[in-house]
């Protein structure tokens, strides 16, 4: 017969209120980053933002022959954040294999900021890509972003979570 937890000691309630304590403080956090996880799909920066979410966005991206965007956006993310002994080289990788006009990963970009990419080449600065990685950024928050968050890369992604 059960004669409650009066007749327990002392020392084993005290250890029963620590544990539901760091119980609770588990079930919080985990909530917490539940709702953190869902947000990840609300925009496109915080999606790129995201290990998994990057990889779903750039399996999608590949099933549509559009990789390339993400590529070079995430290119000159590097680039942004290289040391100006590095900039010359991933400057010269960028231009060749994403803004050339023979580029084998050529990004949709106008003739007029290719012209001045290539104006800009000799003088370097850790910004020089700014215009084009945000015209790519643009190009995929208002058209491959919306056709991820409806394929079967962005269920799978969630699934993840």
């Amino acid at each position: 017969m059960c004669k409650g937890l009066s007749y327990l000691p002392s020392s084993c309630l005290e250890k029963a209120k620590g544990m539901r304590v760091k119980l609770s403080h588990l079930a919080e956090i985990h909530h917490k980053q539940k709702v953190q996880d869902g947000k990840i799909l609300q925009d496109l920066e915080t999606l790129l933002g995201s290990k998994i979410g990057l990889q779903a966005f750039r399996g999608f991206l590949r099933s549509e022959f559009s990789e390339e965007n993400l590529e070079f956006w995430l290119a000159c993310e590097d680039y942004r954040v290289s040391p100006s002994n590095m900039q010359k080289t991933k400057a010269s990788s960028i231009y060749n294999q994403f803004i050339n006009p023979d580029a084998p990963l050529e990004v949709n970009l106008d003739a007029e900021t290719r012209e001045a990419l290539l104006s800009v080449m000799d003088s370097l600065c850790a910004d020089t890509f700014n215009l084009a990685q945000q015209m790519i950024y643009s190009l995929m928050a208002k058209d491959s972003f919306p056709r991820f968050l409806r394929s079967h890369h962005c269920a799978e992604a969630i699934k993840a979570y």
